[in-house]
């Protein structure tokens, strides 16, 4: 998955390969989406309203003893500013509108979590965590050899990167922009489908009323609940899906009851 060349790509190598091993670990001996579903003990379920909504709920939920258990209320978060749209992820294909570069939906489904990313250098998580620079862009450019990596300028190029809008340091480039101060990749389009969707994460919002282009955004005290929690050898998984989705596939995917009115 790496591109051709003898690049040592500082960044780009660690969440490459994390997805890969993210991805091949559920994927093992699973062979449905049910299957893939049981291999899991931890997830993150966001559901929107429809498939047009920027606004959702997520709940995170553990499995104790064989049965899904939630372990917080449904928490508001905001996705993209035209909704979802069935994306690339561990989920076997679905009918209906699908996820592309720049029409601005999250991509829905079932997806790996992969590494955690922010400002900071570093950051207590069980998550393989990196530290951004102003040198690391993730590469939205569907054309490009590194389409949808997080890659070092300074180690690809800066021709490299040239036409990529996510640099990961926006508040660096972006006017103070704290919005991805801190996040976690989420793993859609590991295979790098062209035009099929780039750098998508979970990272923090602007404000309950603003959207993204595709990621799904929520509060800082949200996001470090999640990364406090979140262990790579539980399997965690993040499932996007609206509501009539989720309830439709609910029992042939074998996914916890989602109460969005329920506290915990």
């Amino acid at each position: 998955m790496l591109a051709p060349g003898n690049h040592v790509l500082r960044v780009g190598l660690m969440f490459v390969l994390a997805g890969m091993v993210a991805l091949i670990a559920p994927l093992a001996n699973a062979t449905t989406d049910a299957e893939i579903v049981a291999g899991s003990k931890q997830m993150i379920v966001v559901i929107a309203p429809d498939w047009s909504s920027s606004k959702a709920s997520l709940r995170r939920f553990a499995r104790q003893g064989g049965e899904w258990q939630a372990l917080s209320a449904a928490q508001p978060v905001v996705i993209g500013k035209s909704g979802s749209a069935w994306g690339l992820g561990l989920h076997s294909s679905q009918p209906g509108l699908q996820k592309r570069e720049g029409d601005g939906r999250a991509p829905a489904g079932i997806f790996a979590i992969g590494p955690a990313f922010g400002y900071a250098r570093s950051r207590s998580t069980a998550l393989q965590y990196q530290g951004m620079t102003a040198q690391d862009y993730c590469i939205d450019v569907s054309e490009s050899l590194l389409y949808n990596q997080i890659v070092d300028a300074e180690k690809v190029g800066r021709k490299a990167i040239a036409g990529s809008t996510e640099p990961m340091r926006r508040d660096l480039h972006a006017n103070g922009d704290q919005r991805y101060k801190l996040g976690f990749v989420i793993e859609h389009n590991v295979q790098r489908q062209p035009a099929g969707g780039s750098c998508i994460f979970a990272h923090l919002w602007k404000s309950a009323d603003s959207s993204t282009a595709g990621c799904t955004a929520m509060t800082e005290t949200l996001m470090g609940e999640l990364l406090d929690w979140l262990d790579p050898s539980q399997r965690p998984l993040f499932i996007l899906l609206p509501r009539a989705e989720y309830t439709r596939l609910r029992k042939a995917w074998q996914l916890p009851h989602f109460d969005e009115s329920a506290s915990h």
